[in-house]
This record gives C-alpha cells, sequence and structure tokens, in this order.
C-alpha cells in the first residue's frame, strides 16, 4: 500500500506544481493579451489542440512510451506554453497554445490510466474490489489537484494580474521523471505476443464508439466541459464580476476550488459504501438546485455570502464529475483504458469549445436552460448505462480491441 500510495502522491503533487503555474495563465490570457485578440486566439488554438490530440495520439504514445513517460513528454508541452508567455507575441503564444494542446489530451489519458492500473493492482494484492481502491486514488488526486485552484487564484486575487511561478512547471516534469515508477504493461511483459498495428492503436479511440455503453457515456464528460466553462466563464463574469467586482473573481473560485478538493477525497472513501449511483444523483441534484436559483436569483453586492454559497456548491457537484467519471470509465472500459479515457478528454474538450462558442451571443438564462437541457440527457443516458449493467453484469467490453491489452493490469516496474 505504502508504495502505491507514493506513486499516487508523485503524480498528484506532479499535477498540483504544473497547474499552479498554467491555472493562472489560462485564466489571464484573454485580460492579458487584448491587442488584436491574442489572448482569445491562443484559447481557441488550445482547444483545438485538445479536440486533435484526444481524437489519436493519447493510446499511441501511451503504448510507445508507457504512462511514466507520457506524462513527462506532455508536461513538458506545458511548460513550453509557460516559456512562450515570458515573451508573448503571435511568434510565441500560437505555436506554443498548438503545443500545450496537443499535449493535454495524452497527459489526463496517461494520467488516468495509471491510477486505474496503479489501484487495480493494488485492490488484487490486497484483496478488495478493484473500483474501490481506484476510487479512493482519484479522490486523493483530485484533492490535491483541486487545491492548485486555490493557490493559483490565491496569487492572482492578492496581487491582481501576477501569474504564479512558471518554475513550479519544471519542478513538475523533475518530479515525475525521477521518482514515479512506470507501469509495465503486457506488450513489455511478453515478448512474443502479437501486437496491434500503428493505425489500429491510432484509431482505437473512435473503434471504442462501436460500445453502446460509450455511446451513451459522451454526455457525462461533454457535460462536465458545459458546467465548468459556465462557471470559469458566465457566473465569474455575469454573477460575481457585475456585483461585486473583478477582484472577487478569485476568491469566488477559492470557494470552487476548495470545496471541490475536499469533496473529492470524500467521495473517494464514500463511494465503497454507497456506490456511484448515489454519488451522481447528489451531484445532479446539487447542479439541478444550482441552475433553477440562479434563474431566480438577482445578485445584489449585499448578498456577499450567497456568491460563496453557490461557487462552494458548484464545487461539491464537480467533485462527483470529475471523480466518478474517470473511475466509471476505468471501470466499463478496463480492457481499453487508454481509448476510453481519450474519449472522455475529447468529449470534455468538445462541450468546453460549445460552451466557450456560444458565450459572447447568448444571454445567460438561455445557457442555463442549455446546462439544464444537457444535465437531464446525461442523467438519463447514465441511467440507461446503469440499466444495461444491471441487466448484463459479466458483458465483456469490445471483444476487437482486448488483445494487446488483454494483461494490462499489470504490476510496477521494480
Amino acid at each position: 500500500m505504502e508504495r502505491s500510495l507514493k506513486n499516487v502522491l508523485v503524480v498528484s503533487f506532479g499535477f498540483l506544481l504544473l497547474f499552479t503555474a498554467y491555472g493562472g495563465l489560462q485564466s489571464l490570457q484573454s485580460s492579458l493579451y487584448r491587442e488584436e485578440g491574442l489572448g482569445v486566439t491562443a484559447l481557441s488554438t488550445l482547444y483545438g489542440g485538445v479536440l486533435l490530440s484526444s481524437m489519436f495520439l493519447p493510446p499511441l504514445l501511451i503504448k510507445k512510451f508507457g504512462c511514466k513517460w507520457t506524462i513527462v513528454v506532455s508536461m513538458c508541452c506545458y511548460v513550453a506554453f509557460s516559456l512562450g508567455n515570458f515573451y508573448a507575441s503571435w511568434y510565441t503564444l500560437i505555436p506554443t497554445s498548438i503545443l500545450l494542446g496537443l499535449g493535454a489530451a495524452p497527459l489526463w489519458s496517461a494520467q488516468c490510466t495509471y491510477l486505474t492500473i496503479m489501484g487495480n493492482t493494488e485492490a488484487k494484492n490486497v484483496g478488495k474490489v478493484g473500483r474501490d481502491v481506484v476510487n479512493q486514488y482519484f479522490g486523493i488526486f483530485f484533492l490535491i489537484f483541486q487545491s492548485s485552484g486555490v493557490w493559483g487564484n490565491l496569487i492572482s486575487s492578492l496581487v491582481f494580474g501576477q501569474t504564479p511561478t512558471q518554475g513550479s512547471g519544471v519542478l513538475a516534469v523533475l518530479l515525475i521523471a525521477l521518482f514515479l515508477e512506470p507501469i509495465k504493461d503486457a506488450q513489455q511483459k511478453s515478448e512474443g505476443e502479437k501486437k496491434s498495428s500503428f493505425w489500429s492503436t491510432l484509431l482505437s479511440t473512435f473503434k471504442l464508439l462501436r460500445d453502446k455503453r460509450l455511446r451513451l457515456l459522451v454526455l457525462l464528460p461533454m457535460y462536465s466541459g458545459f458546467e465548468q466553462a459556465f462557471l470559469a466563464g458566465d457566473y465569474t463574469r455575469s454573477y460575481t464580476t457585475c456585483a461585486l467586482g473583478i477582484h472577487f473573481v478569485g476568491y469566488v473560485m477559492i470557494c470552487f476550488s476548495a470545496t471541490n478538493s475536499l469533496c473529492s477525497v470524500l467521495y473517494g472513501r464514500l463511494s465503497q459504501y454507497t456506490g456511484r449511483k448515489a454519488l451522481y444523483g447528489l451531484g445532479a441534484v446539487t447542479h439541478l438546485s444550482c441552475i433553477v436559483a440562479l434563474l431566480l436569483w438577482k445578485p445584489h453586492p449585499d448578498q456577499l455570502a450567497v456568491f460563496f454559497v453557490f461557487s462552494g456548491l458548484w464545487g461539491v457537484a464537480d467533485a462527483v464529475w470529475q471523480t466518478q467519471n474517470n473511475v466509471l470509465y476505468g471501470v466499463l472500459f478496463e480492457k481499453n483504458k487508454e481509448a476510453a479515457f481519450a474519449n472522455y478528454r475529447l468529449w470534455e474538450a468538445l462541450g468546453f469549445v460549445i460552451a466557450f462558442g456560444y458565450s459572447t451571443f447568448l444571454c445567460v438564462y438561455i445557457k442555463l436552460y442549455i446546462l439544464l437541457g444537457v444535465l437531464s440527457l446525461t442523467m438519463l443516458a447514465y441511467g440507461i448505462v446503469e440499466y444495461l449493467e444491471a441487466k448484463n453484469p459479466g458483458r465483456p467490453v469490445v471483444a476487437e480491441q482486448t488483445k494487446p491489452t488483454e494483461e494490462a493490469e499489470t504490476e510496477t516496474v521494480m
């Protein structure tokens, strides 16, 4: 347990260091670089890169380099973006934004694959249920990772316009490279085993969509993108900034990050007693209540506490989506984890792109109705998947893709 926990903590603190720097830079792009729309263009190309990389790169890079080195290489893309901000221009920000976008999907897919394999391996060693240990590991990860929002926003709020130190990104790369133990998969374990072709691996993200469950579950990450985009773009601008001023935005986001962080580790522990359906129900009801209340509420500066209550409750629900979605994808598509998590990042990025795309020309109340509709469809689709799982508890995953990773629940390299 100590060894597995050590690796979980290394990944978690690596992401904390990386995103403490990157989170502050991302949130200030449109404010720092307004001239000729450089900041907005940089963010647009970034998400375009995420969409493109999600389609093809994660399974390919994870198969070639393994989870550890995929994380290291992808983190270097984030560091390059930070360096591009030192000499911000069209010739530095746009190329590094594309590079970051290309690295984002492999980074998150490798992280999710690593934690899933590590949790399943540890569960097998100690005689526990795999999904319970995986849930705990994701809870620990998001406890530490989401706190990056606290530190990044605290720095930006106390010294407005100042971004967190970019040196933490370099420390993140060194931490992972030096202290994270690599995962040994079936291809490394059995030299004589027939390997999947380059094109089969490249297209595995799309091939997995032949599974009906995945086609239904794409709404979960899409909604995650919608709701995060609403909080970051609309709640902070149309509610907090309009009523309280821009200097309160950072503090409101700190409240979101803090509750998100604490609830993540709580859900990781609770899930083994309540099951995932109860937690999804909690997340859906909490967001539903917030959306309805925001439709009825008329913000006023005298209601200071209410602004923090909404962001805190949003964090309570978002922690459900961040922890349970990743665990659900890892459990249902255990033999195709890399392709499953690549799909997750693809559809979440698409949710972000759509939400940011209509953000500038739709009224806030229309966005809330859209959010309400997407949430309703998401929970309906999720309910159908749970019904299918209850009806066919022993159903296999997509057979055509299981051969290369049949023994992917692996041991850590000694």
